[in-house]
């Protein structure tokens, strides 16, 4: 099909979500989804130890009551717009989910909670189809995400993601163009999301996650009501493009159906900003081979692209929340040094106050690479200076975790297991064992209910 050159990326962004099909998934693609589907259920487990999670419950409580679906851990029923927020919260409230880094779009936290609550209330959703749904709507999040060129100024996880999200149910559904198109409009017109959270550390940064999924949730049920939303969402006069991401570039949809973009997604080894994990695998690798202490460190520059600096580069302070330091790289980088690596606890209140942390973390600085390229994670440069004059250097083509040095099975399913055993109720390790095998057989479930069976707390 052709378009007019006004409509050439909106309606061909349109196309490939109706046209695709699971048969048409390739073996990557379908292990990647079963990857990272668990990877996000570990994660979002941990998530119900954030103490934010409680009050978000009240507060869901007064949008209204139902049994649409449920929220993972607790096993609460409640609406599913309401499940949406609250279990995309916790997938992305401790910065550990995945990550899709060249367009800077944390995409399964959005998609997965919004899909899975609209497969709860519906029933009926295969986990073939959810799988489907899951690849399209990593497509689109990340697509619209790497055409941008601009810096961050709104939050693209939670835009790209609602966006993604709304297509990944229209595939799961088999819509047709017409109300693809108008429900993408209908959420263009709800999404939301600011860097001002990101910067200030505040902890609204992954409720706009939430916020996003809801709005999601919102515009399927209306497109499939024949409500009409507005057709050039991305490429109109005010549109997404026009707005938010202005200065952007089209190649990336034409690899839409060429490329499966879920299996390029990264793995975050540790509970922290993606920004942060380049100086952390750079001077655990340093001292692995030099063998140095840490009473030996003069000075550690983590040289890197503008966009870390921009995440990351922030001083560690005595009263910072953890929502702030976990996207400090000087305390994220002195915490793998004292710890030999960077776990959920290390973002409680006694070790946010650690006074060696801290005196660590002063000797730890960011500096700007020369990398003209606004969005870049990578590639970064660690060098450590050893008093007595010795300096160490690393250079990190690709963090590890990402595709260029991804993490290895044993590792993927330590992740989860280490995650899901960090909530406020640990999963058993038989529990466990039923999730993992459950998803590695997910094409065989008719109805995906059963893994939200497995998302529950044991009692």
């Amino acid at each position: 099909m052709s378009y007019s050159a006004p409509d050439r990326v909106t309606g061909g962004l349109v196309q490939h979500i109706i046209e695709q099909r699971f048969e048409s998934l390739p073996d990557m693609a379908r292990a990647a989804a079963r990857t990272f589907i668990l990877d996000s259920f570990g994660v979002a487990l941990s998530g119900t130890r954030v103490p934010l999670v409680r009050e978000l419950h009240g507060v869901a409580a007064a949008w209204g009551s139902g049994d649409g679906a449920r929220v993972w851990g607790t096993g609460e029923r409640v609406p599913a717009p309401a499940a949406a927020f609250l279990n995309g919260y916790q997938i992305h409230n401790q910065e550990w989910d995945c990550v899709h880094e060249p367009a800077v779009v944390h995409p399964m936290a959005v998609v997965l909670a919004t899909l899975l609550a609209f497969a709860e209330q519906r029933g009926g959703i295969s986990g073939s189809r959810l799988m489907l749904g899951c690849s399209v709507a990593v497509d689109v999040a990340t697509t619209i995400g790497m055409a941008a060129h601009n810096k961050l100024r709104f939050f693209r996880p939670a835009m790209c993601g609602a966006l993604g999200a709304t297509a990944g149910i229209a595939s799961m559904l088999g819509l047709d163009a017409a109300t693809t198109r108008s429900a993408l409009g209908l959420t263009y017109s709800q999404i939301s999301g600011t860097m001002q959270a990101h910067v200030e550390g505040s902890p609204v940064l992954p409720m706009q996650i939430g916020f996003n999924g809801r709005a999601a949730l919102t515009a399927i049920d209306m497109a499939l009501r024949g409500i009409q939303g507005p057709r050039d969402f991305l490429e109109g006069p005010f549109g997404f493009f026009t707005l938010i991401d202005p200065d952007w570039q089209p190649a990336p949809f034409a690899a839409l159906g060429k490329v499966h973009r879920i299996t390029e997604l990264s793995h975050k080894p540790y509970p922290s900003g993606r920004a942060t994990h380049g100086g952390v695998d750079g001077v655990l690798s340093l001292r692995a081979k030099h063998g140095f202490s840490n009473e030996q460190i003069e000075s550690i520059r983590v040289l890197a692209p503008p966009l870390i600096i921009q995440l990351v580069d922030r001083p560690a302070r005595l009263d910072m929340a953890p929502s702030y330091a976990r996207l400090c790289l000087p305390y994220v980088v002195a915490t793998a040094l004292l710890n030999g690596s960077v776990d959920v606890r290390d973002f409680d209140p006694l070790a946010l106050r650690d006074p060696a942390r801290h005196a660590l973390a002063a000797r730890i600085s960011v500096e700007h690479d020369g990398n003209p390229a606004v969005n870049a994670l990578a590639p970064q440069r660690v060098e450590v200076l050893l008093q007595g004059g010795q300096r160490l250097s690393m250079d990190l083509p690709a963090v590890l975790g990402a595709p260029g040095r991804p993490l290895d099975r044993a590792a993927h399913l330590d992740k989860f297991r280490r995650a899901s055993r960090s909530g406020t109720v640990p999963l058993s390790e038989s529990r466990q064992q039923e999730l993992i095998d459950s998803v590695e057989k997910i094409e065989q479930l008719t109805d995906v209910r059963r893994l939200v069976d497995l998302l529950v707390f044991e009692s």
